[in-house]
């Protein structure tokens, strides 16, 4: 009668899993019943060759001022009226020695309107009172255009192959682009003489496994989930 499986691990050359077999003569094999991968997330890393700026001109408003000095005079104690009151003065004390009558009252008038705005006119631009400065700042907004460094555009290398992308920020030495499934190995469920069951690999098996001395024989095996091979 056939006997049960045995769990059992070679540790020569390769791992196996002992069953039970009838005496034969000649090699025997186990049918590969399904293949299934195991299989694990890494990210994906493009190895950065280049980053070469982006630059963009663009045009900002800012405020410019500017001190310059302002030189002033003081009027004197009552302005311009002392040369305007003596010239009203004068003007009419000579228009009044004008004709006679009628023709001098015109002519002390015109004196007096005369000589005022003369006199005024004088005192004005007579080198008099006090000079002093100040510092007067005047600000204006500007149009100032500059470059900004809007990205980067990067080349990089992926599985043998040489791509580019652009980037709002300078990358490091390796830029990532999502993730992928990586096979760590096979779940391999094989059927021998009304027998099953399931053996994890590093490599994908093909029709049939070899069975030596009541052993399925696998190469480079890994441990299960369960921690069995």
């Amino acid at each position: 009668m056939q006997n049960k499986i045995l769990i059992a691990v070679g540790v020569v050359l390769a791992a196996g899993v002992a069953v039970g077999t009838y005496n034969a003569f000649g090699p025997q094999y186990a049918e590969v019943v399904a293949v299934a991968p195991v299989t694990v997330k890494e990210p994906i890393l493009g190895q950065v060759l280049a980053a070469t700026p982006v630059k963009q001109t663009v045009t900002g408003r800012r405020e410019v001022c500017e001190d310059r000095v302002v030189e002033h005079r003081t009027p004197e104690r009552f302005g311009d009226r002392d040369g305007m009151v003596v010239g009203a003065v004068v003007g009419g004390l000579i228009g009044n020695q004008v004709g006679g009558g009628r023709g001098r009252d015109l002519a002390t008038v015109a004196g007096v309107v005369g000589g005022g705005y003369a006199g005024r006119e004088i005192d004005r631009n007579r080198d008099s009172g006090r000079v002093y400065t100040e510092t007067v700042r005047d600000c204006r907004i500007v149009d100032t255009p500059r470059e900004e460094i809007v990205g980067f555009d990067v080349q990089y290398a992926l599985d043998g192959e040489v791509r580019n992308v652009r980037l709002d920020k300078k990358p490091g030495a390796t830029i990532p682009l999502g993730e992928r499934d990586r096979i760590i190995g096979y779940d391999v469920r094989w059927s021998f003489d009304g027998q099953s069951g399931t053996v994890r690999t590093l490599e994908k098996p093909g029709e049939r496994l070899p069975i030596r001395d009541g052993v399925i024989v696998v190469a480079n095996p890994l441990p299960s989930d369960d921690g069995s091979t």
